[in-house]
């Protein structure tokens, strides 16, 4: 049976190219994505350069765990370094926002991300995708909890890159 996945995708260190990098990679895995628009927006919790952020969708019959494997092998073949803190520069980052309506908190994967309701560089490019799919534990859209969350959400700019 297959199944609905949102990615998130961040950069901030050789950014564009490491996007393109990243869903080069996943289309090879999982075939055609649908690509939300690509967002600029400040670092979170450290100084830092700028990220560039989107959203992709896909579908899988892959189990939760292989795409967690797959997302962190990408991660590694473009560079990314595990032995930095939590709140740091990153050559690429995914993270599964959402897997259909599960609901899983495991060692490394919990799903829905809990960023999706605390950061606008998740929620806007997630609701973008998804509007009408509804959150596995608010119950709420994607619509909704951006609505809730824009008037007081920090800058995000659209950034025009080919993907």
């Amino acid at each position: 049976m297959s199944a609905r996945v949102y990615v998130g995708l961040g950069s901030n260190v050789d950014r564009e190219a490491r996007l393109r990098q990243a869903v080069v990679a996943l289309r090879e895995l999982f075939g055609e994505l649908e690509l939300s628009p690509v967002y600029d927006s400040a670092a979170v919790g450290f100084d830092g350069y700028d990220f560039l952020n989107l959203v992709a969708g896909f579908d899988t019959e892959l189990e939760v765990e292989r795409v967690a494997a797959s997302f962190r092998d990408i991660e590694n073949q473009l560079g990314r370094d595990r032995s930095l803190p939590k709140f740091a520069s990153r050559s690429i980052d995914l993270d599964i926002l959402a897997y259909d309506d599960l609901i899983l908190d495991l060692p490394g994967i919990r799903i829905p991300r809990p960023e999706i309701l605390e950061n606008a560089f998740v929620l806007r490019p997630l609701q973008d995708l998804a509007a009408d799919s509804v959150h596995p534990e608010t119950g709420e859209t994607y619509a909704v909890l951006w609505q809730r969350m824009a008037p007081s959400a920090p800058r995000l700019n659209l950034f025009p890159l080919d993907l």
